[in-house]
């Protein structure tokens, strides 16, 4: 009877030490934001631009160099998207089109990157300070490698495309 009540008081103790411990899904998600951060991205669960949208979302931000913002858009998923939008290529539309058009060489690399993005991608976002991906994160770090590689090269050609000009530093 005491190695009953020895052995309950042990599982008594161990219990909140294997909630503290990772899940596998939480140990993979640590992997894909380091090799994230590694390859040129910052990662943070933020509000996505998705109407109707409760909670927060992985958004996976390359961010633009300061001296070449980069053009406004925003792309969304048919599948979270009103059929009003006009369509851009296969499976997304356009919430907020550029106001210039993109270059054909940037334009060309965007829409492969759509076209292989994972199904749980769901926005692709583009702000005068940087190109942001919003997914649920299903890919493993080395799929996502592959995806890094592309953004970064959008990212490069896309910088200095800003729709405002940028304003000038004053000199003290």
């Amino acid at each position: 009877m005491e190695w009953l009540i020895i052995g309950f008081i042990l599982m008594f103790v161990m219990a909140p030490v294997m909630w503290l411990k990772p899940s596998p899904r939480q140990k993979r998600q640590g992997r894909l934001r380091a090799s994230a951060a590694g390859q040129g991205a910052s990662v943070k669960l933020e509000k996505p631009p998705l109407h109707h949208f409760k909670g927060v979302m992985p958004a996976y931000r390359w961010l633009y160099p300061q001296a070449n913002p980069g053009p406004d858009f925003l792309l969304v998923r048919d599948s979270h998207a009103s059929s009003a939008l006009q369509a851009y290529c296969a499976g997304w539309r356009w919430r907020i089109a550029p106001l210039r058009p993109l270059p054909d060489a940037a334009e060309q690399v965007l829409k492969e990157l759509l076209e292989r993005l994972p199904q749980d991608a769901l926005v692709v976002e583009s702000t005068s300070s940087g190109l942001t991906l919003w997914w649920w994160e299903s890919q493993t770090a080395e799929r996502f490698g592959v995806y890094a590689t592309s953004f970064n090269a959008l990212r490069d050609m896309l910088g200095g495309l800003a729709d405002q000009a940028a304003k000038p530093s004053v000199a003290p």
